[in-house]
């Protein structure tokens, strides 16, 4: 048996960068600022999301840099190799399968105050 599951509540560290691709798939890449609970909440740890479907729209829409979020997916390792080096990089993605919005109706609004195409949907 593996288990592989990943739940976080963090805000977002930018606004989403959403791709289209030809055969109609979207992927959006966001990152998390998750405190963790020390007596020094200084610094935040980091996470790279990414997000694929209905979902990445949902994201693209909706959330905005400082969003409040809770995500639920897996751990994956993207690898490639550096173009100047030559040195093989990875680094730790969470694939999103499911992200709450979260925070107060206020806070959404306020957020999306005069973009076009907000609907109260959640």
């Amino acid at each position: 048996m593996s288990l592989n599951v990943v739940t976080l509540v963090g805000r977002v560290g930018g606004d989403p960068d959403v791709k289209y691709f030809e055969s109609g798939s979207v992927v959006c890449n966001l990152t998390l600022a998750v405190n963790r609970q020390t007596k020094n909440n200084d610094q935040p740890d980091w996470f790279n999301l990414e997000l694929w479907g209905k979902t990445a729209e949902v994201a693209a829409n909706y959330v905005r840099k400082g969003s409040l979020i809770g995500i639920t997916g897996s751990l994956k390792f993207d690898a490639w190799k550096d173009r100047n080096t030559g040195a093989e990089r990875s680094k730790p993605v969470v694939r999103v399968e499911r992200m709450e919005l979260l925070g107060s109706k206020r806070d959404n609004e306020a957020e999306t105050a005069g973009k076009s195409g907000y609907e109260d949907e959640f």
